[in-house]
């Protein structure tokens, strides 16, 4: 028992030792993790050499879990660039989270506000559309910590006050390249009515529950990752991909797994740098600037 007790004493260490920001901590950038306030690399218009014909399913793109958890401390932070940082380094899947109350939409991970509501998000990627039409921007929307299962109206009307109806891609099929210019194509994680693609039609490897960081649960997770990669390589096409690289647990800090899980990524990646290889949408807390290239890099 009191093996088992120094162990678990052990982990909380461990965690908190690696997952938690303390007095004289220095903000890190290197090419494949950054928790430092601004990309060292931006990439804004990137989609506007791939040809108009090709269904956006053909495209590998880099893009961010809980784009917008930027507060609550380090078992809540999944990564450090503003969103209109993130959309001009090259990000274009987001990850929103809602919370709703009386109508309102509030960004949240988990129990933590984000001192965001979806009318800040819409706002900025309009801003963004504006400024780089040939670009198109993926919205994983779904509720987080409340559970009405009732936020469509709500949706509705923020895209009415703070960004416009024809923004929006409306049909559940696959836009071409083209089409998708200038759009924001919402993947819908909620009930109600046709507001873009269904989340749960693409094809996604999400296992997020990572124990420790102990090398064998760190292992687990990038085998889960890679496997879904290899699958995505020689899978249809015509069906999107996406594959997280980010997990969390009490004792496996986003930040500190993503310092793991972040330099395997970039090394297999760029090990298939001038092949021709196609990996949909790969979503990562943290990226570097030159991961974020390197993903990019595989549409050309």
């Amino acid at each position: 028992m009191e093996g088992t007790r120094g162990h678990i004493l052990q982990l909380m260490v461990m965690g908190i030792l690696l997952g938690t920001a303390f007095p004289g901590y220095r903000a890190i950038q290197t090419p494949d993790y950054d928790d430092t306030s601004k990309p060292e690399i931006l990439n804004p218009s990137w989609m506007a050499i791939i040809p108009d014909v090709y269904p956006l399913s053909d495209v590998t793109m880099p893009g961010t879990h809980n784009t917008m958890s930027l507060y609550g401390g380090s078992l809540s932070e999944c990564n450090s660039w503003s969103l209109a940082f993130q959309l001009r380094a090259g990000i274009r899947f987001l990850d929103i989270r809602v919370r709703h109350a009386k109508g309102n939409l509030t960004i949240h991970h988990g129990i933590s506000y984000q001192y965001a509501h979806f009318g800040d998000v819409l706002m900025d990627v309009v801003a963004f559309l504006r400024e780089y039409p040939s670009e198109t921007v993926l919205m994983r929307l779904k509720e987080e910590l409340s559970n009405t299962q009732d936020i469509y109206g709500a949706i509705v009307r923020y895209i009415n006050e703070y960004a416009h109806w024809d923004l929006l891609w409306h049909s559940r099929e696959m836009p071409t390249m083209g089409e998708a210019r200038g759009k924001l194509i919402i993947l819908q994680d909620f009930t109600g009515p046709n507001l873009g693609i269904l989340y749960n039609s693409l094809d996604i490897a999400d296992d997020w529950k990572v124990s420790s960081l102990l090398p064998e649960e760190v292992e687990k997770k990038w085998r889960s990752v890679s496997t879904h990669l290899e699958a995505a390589t020689v899978g249809d096409k015509k069906r999107m991909f996406l594959t997280y690289s980010s997990g969390a647990s009490i004792l496996a800090h986003p930040n500190a797994l993503a310092r793991l899980i972040n330099p395997r990524l970039y090394e297999y990646l760029t090990g298939y740098v001038g092949q021709s290889k196609w990996f949909g949408i790969v979503a990562m807390d943290f990226p570097g600037a030159k991961l974020v290239q390197t993903i990019i890099g595989f549409n050309y």
